[in-house]
């Protein structure tokens, strides 16, 4: 039994939030978090298996996750699930370039955790093990008092929105209460960006709930006034250029669709995940595989249904 990964809770205000949340115990850890699809890795027919959040067998994540991971670690500890982030350009479910160091896609290790009962690793014993076998392992900012951990993980958060990256996950160094996570400002415009511009395949919760964490952050870090104009700037032009584009686009005759790409090292792995998609229910035109040295890099469109036909009515003069 291969338990899916818990849903992890947001901390909207720091301060009370540790405090309360993490209540019985001194300290917290601070880890980054990731921006890029969850993976769960595990030991199937002695071959290593990627199963994405919503519970599928990915076989593009399949390949890469059987080239970047060390098989040794499975057959040491086959009571052990590996849980991971897959991040990098080369990535069919987050189109984003945000992490220099990674040319194509990486496998960051987060978690591991216990088959059948789910339980996870203490942090430091499972960095120990992750490093033991050679795995990329999410960066560890530190480990903090309850007191201290709100300015510090502001401070963290301001450097890592410098750099549009995510933000970080808090976790009882025992991994006995569940962990927490909190993002930079710049995150949840960059999601904001390009949910607007698919706007009505989107759940309004998705985009509801990234507006509401604004405020929130911009309440408790008691903005400037300049500041404060600065966020509320950033956050409009995030909700309105994104879908001024994306309707432009239409106008033109064009149909909206989400870029990304994949690398394989096989074309059966490309004719795989044609068909994985087909059966998510996911449209996608994919250009002729482009060879770049031993692998094939393949860039796709994946349209976007809702979007494309809501904006089509509108221009066909269709009321809301």
């Amino acid at each position: 039994m291969i338990k899916g990964f818990p849903k992890i809770q947001r901390a909207m205000l720091l301060e009370p939030s540790i405090n309360t949340h993490f209540s019985e115990t001194d300290t917290v850890c601070v880890e980054e978090k990731m921006n890029g699809f969850n993976v769960r890795a595990i030991l199937f027919d002695g071959k290593i298996t990627a199963i994405t959040r919503g519970g599928y067998v990915c076989p593009y994540s399949t390949e890469k996750a059987g080239q970047l991971l060390n098989i040794d670690f499975f057959n040491d500890h086959p009571e052990l699930v590996l849980h991971g982030e897959m991040v990098g350009p080369d990535n069919p479910y987050v189109p984003k370039k945000i992490y220099d160091d990674v040319d194509s896609i990486d496998f960051y290790v987060f978690d591991m955790r216990y088959k059948g009962s789910g339980e996870p690793l203490p942090v430091y014993e499972r960095r120990k093990l992750a490093e033991e076998y050679g795995f990329t392992q999410t960066r560890l900012f530190g480990e903090f008092t309850k007191k201290e951990a709100p300015e510090k993980i502001r401070a963290i958060i301001t450097e890592l929105g410098k750099i549009e990256h995510e933000g970080v996950v808090i976790k009882d160094p025992d991994m006995n209460i569940p962990p927490v996570k909190y993002t930079c400002s710049q995150s949840n415009c960059a999601d904001l960006r390009h949910a607007f511009r698919f706007y009505n395949d989107v759940g309004r919760d998705y985009l509801f709930s990234r507006v509401v964490r604004e405020g929130f952050q911009a309440f408790e870090w008691k903005e400037s006034e300049e500041d404060l104009k600065t966020r509320c700037l950033q956050l409009g032009e995030s909700i309105l250029y994104p879908m001024i584009d994306a309707i432009g686009e239409m106008e033109k005759g064009e149909r909206v669709a989400e870029e990304v790409q994949i690398r394989v090292s096989s074309l059966d792995t490309l004719f795989k995940f044609k068909e994985y998609l087909r059966r998510q229910g996911v449209e996608a035109i994919f250009d002729e595989p482009e060879k770049v040295g031993d692998e094939f890099l393949i860039k796709i469109r994946k349209l976007n249904k809702s979007t494309n036909d809501k904006t089509l009515s509108m221009f066909k003069g269709e009321l809301w």
